[in-house]
């Protein structure tokens, strides 16, 4: 499914003349002026899945982030903006631009980023939680602690508090710790946080632009994201643009790479990526080893 069918940049006459009305002694940067064009770059056009290769700085997440303002995409972290980016935006073009899916988005690093930060606090948390309901069995349990012998009921407000006590009587130690804590999120490592996070963003009909996902995530999940995705584009009317130079993902049936790295930039198969050719050079070189 191609909800986004193509994505015109500014020509680099264009920036040049909306920059000739810029009072160039204000301002240190432009960005994101003179980017795409800076490597040939005026047009994508998308397949259900479109791939942006190139190193650090070759402009890919820029382009994402661009055709995500652009398009509206939902998005959850804030994009660093310059007073430029409004502009450059507005000179963007859309050729046949259908209704773009409201569950469509875009998941950046830093999203991903900040949802294992808040996992790894929710653990923290739970540590703490676990810590004083082990002291608090040990209490309870302890026949020489005051409150081994339960509470005597006095009012209302103390009978949570003697429930707690015969509970932890009635249950050993791991059992009254794991009753008192609902959820435990310590069963996820990073890298299970992250593929998981991807997969309940991820829903049917919808277009998604991807920076660079594999960042947080291990080579056997970057094979099982790689595999969702193909099955999200394939049956259940995905759209995907990703910025990704992860041969696990770069290998992807039937995915269009645009090399980032190449100016003008353009089309390649991905075994003509630069990156793809170094990784099989040296695995040939080591071949002997395996």
């Amino acid at each position: 499914m191609t909800h986004l069918k193509s994505f015109v940049f500014p020509s680099g006459d264009m920036e040049t003349d909306y920059l000739w009305k810029i009072d160039h002694t204000c301002y240190d940067s432009f960005y994101p002026f003179k980017i795409m064009s800076r490597i040939g770059l005026s047009r994508l056009d998308f397949e259900p899945v479109t791939i942006l290769y190139g190193g650090n700085g070759s402009g890919k997440s820029t382009a994402l982030n661009v055709i995500a303002e652009k398009t509206g995409v939902k998005r959850d972290s804030l994009y660093n903006r310059t007073n430029f980016y409004s502009d450059y935006v507005g000179m963007c073009e859309i050729p046949l631009l259908t209704d773009v899916p409201e569950n469509s988005r875009i998941i950046t690093s830093d999203d991903v980023f900040d949802h294992m930060l808040d996992v790894r606090s929710i653990n923290e948390g739970i540590d703490n939680k676990r810590d004083d309901l082990f002291r608090e069995h040990m209490e309870f349990t302890d026949k020489k602690s005051p409150k081994y012998y339960g509470l005597k009921l006095k009012s209302l407000n103390d009978y949570d508090e003697y429930k707690r006590v015969w509970s932890a009587k009635s249950k050993t130690q791991s059992h009254f710790v794991r009753s008192e804590l609902i959820n435990n999120f310590r069963e996820y490592s990073n890298g299970e946080s992250a593929y998981k996070y991807f997969i309940e963003k991820i829903e049917e009909n919808g277009l998604y632009l991807l920076d660079e996902p594999e960042n947080s995530l291990s080579p056997k999940r970057q094979t099982e994201l790689a595999k969702f995705i193909e099955e999200s584009a394939r049956f259940f009317e995905c759209q995907f643009i990703i910025s990704t130079h992860s041969p696990f993902l770069l290998s992807m049936k039937e995915a269009k790479i645009y090399d980032l790295d190449a100016n003008p930039a353009c089309v390649k198969r991905w075994t003509e990526l630069e990156n793809i050719r170094i990784y099989r050079e040296f695995f040939q070189a080591h071949d002997g080893e395996f």
